[in-house]
């Protein structure tokens, strides 16, 4: 038995079947078969023409005043219905990256960028002591790319294979002659005499954000962890975890140990991690620390490594302030313990970039450096998402030859370092502020916990909304660092000007006379 058709309320043919058969009964009866045939079906085309025409027309007329109402068919509205009941979804992953900032470290990036302090435009505005950038040696850069740059220039309009190096593909992880250039001024910066570094174990990426990640790809997958003497960068906790799923455990160090690392305060969080469930894959150190300014000396880096070797764990060192050093300790960067010491070379990643100790962030240059074949081969091929132009290399790669300019303007740079840390810190301890004893990076670790009540991370937020939004000084606090003592504060002196000083500090000696009747009442 064949199915019977199912159709609209609105269809035609039911309407016109409905005045036809009673028709088709009368026809018949009176007229004959013939009659009654044709007379139906006559009245049936005509009634479907008539109802065609009448409903084309009045779509017709609408559509030409909106095109929007061009639609009338039941289906369509039922999609628009349907589709305007929700918004349109993007990925879980991208969503979390998506909210709004709740760090206090980037909170007070955006609110200095969004009113920046200005001598002559905008003197009201808040004054930049957050963001880790070196502008005391700009002009010695700008300086040389004034000289050098015509010569460039020229020079590649002048020779069809310069031009092909840069206006051509290149392979991803740097280009020959740059990553020379660059090893030999890690060697200069880092290395000195007892160690040189090998261009063939260089990966070049664009910046030490990106080298970061893509080792961290290459050493842990989603769900393991890495550790982190604390206090850290806060950038890190992007860094490392945002697209790698990889988490961070803090290394609590202390201020009684002038936060210095410690073997046995290592071993409590791998302990504590692997009775979470947690899989630890590796050791993640800053040398020089940041924010803290210290160094780690020869002896620990070397526990560090018999410790990831135990384990079985990676060590990644990351030591882009190496040559922004102004104090009188030894810096000992991981290649030259690794190249001196008995030991587990794979296992050894190092990252560097030239934002800090050059003062060019914006060129975003950064690189890999791992005695890792299998490190080396995949990094070179994840190189493909974060690789620096051609043209970058090229001009850097000439300002990296210039042996006499880089001699100069590291010598030059440490002691305007120097200078600036000097005259910033005593002004600091005129206000009664003391700083941890350090020797590199472009900033101090303040600690400014006797301004704070209550003793804990409540009130130390409170005190940095004080100093963003009354003194309108963008600092960074402990906790946004992971530091486990309230009341320490990372101020980034190496964006300020000479005469930028005082002004500073007067803002803040508001500040800390704000905070003393508080601070007496309570006592």
């Amino acid at each position: 038995m064949t199915p019977e058709r199912k159709e609209s309320p609105r269809s035609p043919s039911r309407t016109g079947m409905r005045l036809i058969v009673p028709l088709q009964g009368v026809v018949q009866g009176r007229g004959g078969l013939i009659l009654g045939s044709l007379i139906p079906c006559a009245l049936f085309y005509f009634l479907q023409f008539y109802l065609k025409r009448h409903r084309s027309d009045a779509p017709s007329r609408s559509s030409s005043a909106n095109l929007s109402e061009l639609s009338r068919s039941p289906s369509r509205a039922n999609l628009l219905s349907r589709g305007s009941s929700g918004r349109a979804n993007i990925s879980v992953r991208a969503g979390s990256v998506a909210k709004p900032n709740d760090s206090p470290y980037y909170v007070g990036l955006d609110r200095a960028r969004e009113d920046p302090y200005d001598e002559i435009d905008n003197p009201g505005g808040i004054v930049q002591l957050g963001l880790s950038e070196n502008r005391l040696s700009l002009d010695l850069i700008e300086e040389w790319f004034s000289k050098k740059l015509t010569n460039l220039s020229a020079g590649v309009g002048d020779e069809t294979s310069k031009l092909s190096r840069i206006a051509t593909y290149q392979p991803m992880d740097g280009l020959e002659n740059f990553k020379l250039v660059m090893a030999d001024f890690m060697t200069e910066v880092m290395g000195r005499s007892s160690v040189t570094f090998d261009p063939s174990r260089l990966v070049v990426t664009s910046g030490a954000t990106p080298a970061l990640e893509m080792l961290t790809f290459c050493l842990a997958d989603p769900g393991n962890a890495f550790l982190v003497p604390a206090p850290y960068y806060p950038g890190f906790d992007r860094d490392i975890k945002w697209r790698t799923g990889v988490e961070l455990i803090p290394v609590h160090c202390r201020s009684c140990d002038n936060f210095t690392l410690s073997i046995i305060a290592l071993e409590q969080a791998y302990n504590q991690a692997r009775k979470r469930g947690q899989k630890v894959r590796g050791i993640l150190i800053s040398n020089p620390s940041n924010p803290v300014g210290n160094l780690l000396h020869r002896d620990m880096l070397c526990d560090i490594l018999y410790f990831a070797r135990e384990r079985n764990i990676h060590v990644i060192s990351d030591e882009i302030f190496a040559g922004s050093r102004y104090g009188d300790e030894e810096f000992v960067s991981m290649a030259e313990v690794v190249e001196s010491e008995d030991v587990d070379k794979e296992r050894v990643h190092i990252v560097y970039g030239l934002s800090k100790d050059l003062s060019i962030p914006g060129f975003r240059v950064g690189v890999i450096y791992s005695y890792n074949e299998n490190v080396l081969a995949a990094s070179k091929k994840l190189a493909r998402f974060s690789s620096v132009s051609s043209q970058t290399q090229e001009m850097l790669a000439s300002m990296l030859s210039d042996k006499m300019f880089i001699l100069e303007y590291l010598k030059t740079n440490k002691q305007r370092i120097r200078t600036m840390y000097d005259t910033f810190v005593a002004g600091l301890k005129g206000l009664g502020l003391e700083c941890v004893r350090s020797s590199a990076g472009l900033y101090c670790w303040v600690d400014m916990s006797s301004l704070i009540s209550p003793y804990s991370v409540e009130g130390e937020l409170n005190l940095w909304e004080k100093l963003l939004y009354t003194a309108k000084i963008n600092a960074t606090p402990g906790s946004a660092c992971h530091c486990i003592e309230p009341g320490w504060f990372r101020f980034c002196f190496t964006t300020l000007k000479d005469r930028d000083i005082s002004m500073v500090l007067q803002r803040l000696r508001r500040v800390v006379e704000s905070c003393k009747p508080v601070l007496d009442a309570i006592s």
